[in-house]
């Protein structure tokens, strides 16, 4: 069954004027159902917009023990009884009704109501709650109600958050603002202990009338999304209906992320839902008021220019919509660059853009995206933002520009989208337009090789196994002689050389495999992709997932033995008094692939017998970032669960190599931890260029890897880092080129994530764990 929600209006029926316009928010109500072996339960929350002939709301409204709000609980109780009787319908079904709270509008009045609905009975229910209309009672609540009238009943689906826990006023808090001062709260027991397990907590946020709420987490640590059911949602109410949530959050947080909420009412409900496992600190939140009305959209003149949603960096409010006229100089045409451009709905496809959107020359734009320019050819251009009344985000930041049609990126190169890059970046082998027209009719350069489709690819991409040039032209003139080895840097070598002992290909690849059963995967669909994506089951058979009891999956490692693991020192830093390099604390996944299905066949799970971090491991440089774990017992090796090669002394991984990346890391930077095992392709980056990027950062147990123009990489906090980095090797074996280890941010535009160069700590593990 669908729930249903339902809201009613009272109006004084000698108010006209507000009979046509009501004050106060938008009307709504919902219903929760779950269905049982006879019974149907239905829990129903909504509001009642109540407005009297000579009151107004009063503070003791606010107050559910006070005898104020007792009385006008009682009528409003009772009028909602009387509807419910006088529907065959709904009066039979109905259990119970119960008034939460009451907010200004002039008075609204927040409630429950439980049914007990049989199965076969639900679509006439269904049906019955959907078509009440106000009319029907208006007459008969006249009567005993003279000073207010039914305007209208409306109903909408529920949120079936509220179904998790139990209702439990204990956890219960009513604040309001004061003007000019930021007021706290906190999760109950923050910071020194965690929060209360099987618990629904509400915060009740309120404002002076005509006012908004501005809302901040300012630490927020709950239990991983991936792993329980703890979390906390925001409601643009003071029922926690779905229609009206503003955000629904779990995992942690950095401090430096912006969780900044706006209210657009002089209301907020802050709801935390917790089940039984997994303990965290909680949160600490900090609210206060600020005027209702913000100016939004206009018009905007000149040369160039600012503007952004309301509010931006926090989130925007519900219920938006912004008009922005721009006119640059009459001989001039205007342009839009979207600098940054968050309009994330969950569940709604980025190409469909029905909720939250930017519209230009009617085409609409959401989801998440890179930097991008909409043009006109005219000197005038109208951008429009509009946000419903559920879910919202951070919005957008961008410029206007006016320019010569002639020449519309001055000492710049302009992509026929009509982006400016630097002219650097044209004809360097990277895409930097989304359309390719800055590496399209080039002239390649010594450094070069030329596509047969035109383009220019560095030289050290040719014959490196992967298909740079879209047409596989690096590839096609790679095969080397009958009786020959081909190496992994393209070198032909004779057969007999393979396997003695030697190097003879300079990067170690004729001795990597040699008597080795390791790298291999069971597994036969190939795909390549330049973005992270989903990997499927068993493509990647070393990945291995560490948890730490009570936080969920927390660093990757990669299996090399039947009883040893190879991961990042940093993992096991002391962190918030909690001592990570107690073996006790962690449990190895092995054979894993969706973080919410570890039950699965599949996986092999083990506690932890040791824990070796190398003795120079560097807190403060990270170098040395190694560390090794032994298995409580040893595994089985299944098409699921294989080790990973480990490179010898000599091993190099040449620059432009494509190699790979795997983990449950963060698919963005700042986001929640991914639920499927992600892989992504990125490139062996030349030592020089690397510490040219990254200056007196690295050592020579570091490597840098990634995608200089960005947008693919590791995420190095905390669910990625440990993992592997694996290279394809002689006879299409799996090589661990490296563990991931640290970056500035994810996947940005010439800052490479670093990696522990595993060949230079080779020795080291033979010694420790004999592989």
């Amino acid at each position: 069954m669908n729930g249903l929600e339902e809201g009613v209006e009272f109006l004084p029926t000698m108010n006209n004027k507000k009979l046509e316009k009501p004050r106060g928010p938008k009307r709504w109500v919902f219903v929760v159902a779950i269905l049982t072996i006879s019974l149907l339960l239905s829990l129903l929350v909504g509001f009642l917009v109540w407005h009297f002939k000579s009151h107004q709301f009063m503070d003791a409204y606010e107050n559910s023990s006070t005898p104020e709000f007792t009385a006008l609980a009682k009528k409003v109780k009772g009028m909602l009884v009387d509807i419910y009787k006088q529907n065959q319908d709904l009066g039979s079904f109905h259990k119970e009704t119960e008034i939460v709270a009451f907010s200004e509008g002039s008075v609204i009045a927040y409630y429950w109501s439980e049914f007990s609905v049989p199965q076969y009975k639900v679509d006439v229910f269904e049906k019955a709650m959907a078509n009440i209309e106000a009319s029907h009672y208006m007459v008969q609540q006249k009567a005993r109600y003279p000073e207010m009238r039914i305007e209208s009943l409306v109903a909408f689906p529920s949120d079936p958050d509220i179904i998790k826990a139990s209702r439990d006023n204990s956890c219960r808090y009513a604040l309001h603002a004061k003007e000019g001062v930021v007021t706290s709260f906190s999760t109950p027991g923050f910071p020194n202990s965690p929060y209360p397990s099987n618990a629904r907590c509400l915060w009740v946020l309120r404002a002076d009338a005509d006012s908004v709420i501005s809302l901040t987490f300012t630490t927020f640590d709950v239990e991983q999304c991936t792993v329980g059911n703890d979390f906390v949602k925001v409601y643009d109410s003071l029922s926690p209906v779905e229609a009206h949530a503003l955000v629904k959050l779990c995992g942690s947080f950095n401090p430096s992320y912006n969780l900044t909420f706006v209210s657009s009412q002089n209301v907020l409900l802050v709801m935390l839902i917790t089940d039984a496992k997994g303990r965290h600190p909680g949160f600490k939140a900090e609210f206060f008021q600020m005027p209702k009305n913000k100016p939004c959209g206009g018009v905007l003149t000149g040369t160039s220019g600012n503007f952004s949603t309301p509010y931006y960096p926090g989130h925007y409010p519900p219920g938006v919509d912004c008009i922005w006229d721009i006119k640059v100089p009459r001989d001039k045409n205007v342009k839009v660059r979207f600098k940054e451009f968050f309009l994330i709905e969950p569940g709604i496809p980025v190409d469909s853009c029905t909720k939250d959107y930017v519209e230009i020359n009617k085409e609409k734009y959401c989801g998440l995206r890179n930097t991008f320019v909409v043009s006109s050819k005219t000197n005038q251009i109208t951008v429009r933002f509009h946000s419903d009344l559920s879910f919202v985000d951070t919005g957008f930041w961008a410029e206007f520009l006016s320019y010569d049609s002639n020449d519309p990126c001055p000492g710049k190169f302009t992509c026929t989208t009509g982006r400016c890059i630097d002219s650097a970046r044209r004809c360097d082998g990277w895409l930097d337009c989304t359309d390719a027209s800055d590496e399209k009719n080039c002239n390649c350069t010594e450094k070069q090789f030329r596509c047969q489709n035109g383009w220019c690819k560095p030289k050290y991409w040719l014959c490196d196994g992967v298909n740079d040039c879209g047409d596989n032209s690096d590839e096609l003139q790679c095969q080397c002689p009958a009786g020959n080895f081909k190496c992994n840097n393209g070198k032909c070598i004779l057969e007999n050389q393979k396997c003695n002992g030697r190097d003879d290909c300079g990067d170690g690849s004729d001795e990597g495999s040699c008597g080795s059963d390791c790298g291999q995967r069971f597994y036969s669909k190939q795909s390549r992709i330049v973005g992270g994506q989903d990997s499927d089951v068993g493509e990647w058979p070393w990945q291995v997932s560490l948890h730490v009891k009570g936080e969920g999956h927390v660093c990757g490692a990669s299996l090399i033995s039947e009883k040893w693991l190879v991961t990042a020192a940093h993992c096991f830093r002391e962190e918030n008094f909690i001592k990570y390099a107690d073996p006790k604390l962690w449990t190895a996944y092995m054979g894993l692939h969706n973080q919410a299905d570890r039950s699965n066949n599949y996986v092999q799970t083990r506690s932890i017998k040791n824990i070796i971090r190398h003795e120079l491991f560097s807190d403060f440089t990270f170098d040395y970032d190694i560390a090794l774990m032994e298995l409580s017992s040893p595994i089985t090796y299944t098409k699921q669960i294989q080790p990973i090669c480990l490179p010898d002394v000599s091993h190099e991984f040449p620059a432009g190599k494509a190699i790979w990346v795997t983990g449950w890391g963060a698919t963005k930077e700042e986001g929640i931890g991914a639920t499927i095992l992600q892989k992504a392709e990125i490139r062996m980056i030349n030592q020089t260029m690397c510490n040219t990027l990254l200056p007196n950062q690295l050592t020579p147990r570091m490597m840098c890897v990634g995608i200089l123009t960005g947008g693919v990489d590791a995420c190095q906090a905390r669910g990625d880092s440990g993992g592997p980095l694996t290279s394809i090797e002689s006879n299409n074996k799996m090589f661990l080129a490296g563990i991931v280890s640290f970056g500035d941010g994810c996947a940005r535009r010439n800052k490479p994530g670093v990696y522990t160069r595993v060949a230079k700590l080779r020795d080291w593990i033979r010694n420790k764990t004999g592989v």
